[in-house]
C-alpha cells in the first residue's frame, strides 16, 4: 500500500481526501519502544470517508505533535486494509500501535 507526504495533524482534515481508505498516524518527534524495536508510529484507522475519519481524530487530539498520512489509493474495503496493517505492524515490531504513547 502506498501513501502519500506527511501533514501536520491540525492540518490534515483540510487535506484528506472525500473517499475510502486508511489512514497512519505518527510522533512528530521520538519513537516508541514496542518489544521488537522503535517506530514512531502510534496509530492507524480507516474509513469510508477518510476526510470525517480524520477529521474525527484531530478533533479528538487538539495540539498533538502528530503528523498523518494516508493511502494513495482508494481502499475498497477499508476494514480489511486497515487489518492488514495493523497484523503486519504486529508481526514487525511484536505489539499493535501505542495509542497511549501519543504526545499530549
Amino acid at each position: 500500500m502506498r501513501f502519500g507526504p506527511w501533514y501536520p495533524l491540525a492540518d490534515a482534515p483540510s487535506h484528506a481526501p472525500r473517499r475510502p481508505g486508511v489512514f497512519q498516524v505518527r510522533r512528530e518527534r521520538g519513537l516508541v519502544q514496542y518489544p521488537r524495536g522503535r517506530a514512531a508510529m502510534v496509530h492507524y484507522d480507516a474509513g469510508p470517508q477518510l476526510r470525517a475519519a480524520v477529521t474525527a481524530f484531530a478533533t479528538a487530539h487538539p495540539g498533538a505533535a502528530l503528523l498523518c498520512r494516508w493511502s494513495r489509493d482508494p481502499a475498497p474495503d477499508p476494514a480489511a486494509a486497515l487489518e492488514r496493517l495493523l497484523r503486519d505492524f504486529e508481526a514487525r515490531f511484536g505489539a499493535p500501535p501505542r495509542d497511549d504513547a501519543r504526545p499530549r
